[in-house]
């Protein structure tokens, strides 16, 4: 289903399409597959590098056309930026531990 989407749909094919063939090779039964997969996941999830070169990876493919052509977009990143500062300084005023307000913040500003 997740190639499907990924080609047919044209679906975020960046993330869907690797998903899905790792979901499909660590189906087959006696494979031998689990133990590499298991290696670049020490290599790269554990230690958290895969996922911040995906996000570089994601945030470099932006298209900024719309923001260039109507800068009054910009509006909206600001207030995304006023959201995370906003809710940071209200739940530190709650909630002791830094990764605790900070992991709030970043989910809080969704709703700002």
């Amino acid at each position: 289903m997740l190639i499907f989407l990924a080609i047919k749909k044209n679906m975020e094919p960046t993330l869907l399409l690797p998903i899905g063939f790792g979901a499909i090779l660590m189906n087959f039964p006696n494979a031998g597959i689990a133990e590499p997969l298991h290696t670049l996941y020490n290599a790269g999830i554990a230690n958290e590098l895969f996922p911040l070169l995906l996000f570089i990876g994601i945030g470099a493919m932006i298209d900024f056309g719309p923001l260039l052509s109507n800068p009054k977009l910009m509006i909206f990143g600001a207030a995304a930026q006023f959201g995370i500062f906003f809710t940071l300084c209200m739940a530190s005023m709650f909630f002791p531990k830094v990764k605790d307000f900070a992991s709030i913040a970043i989910i809080g500003e969704a709703f700002l």
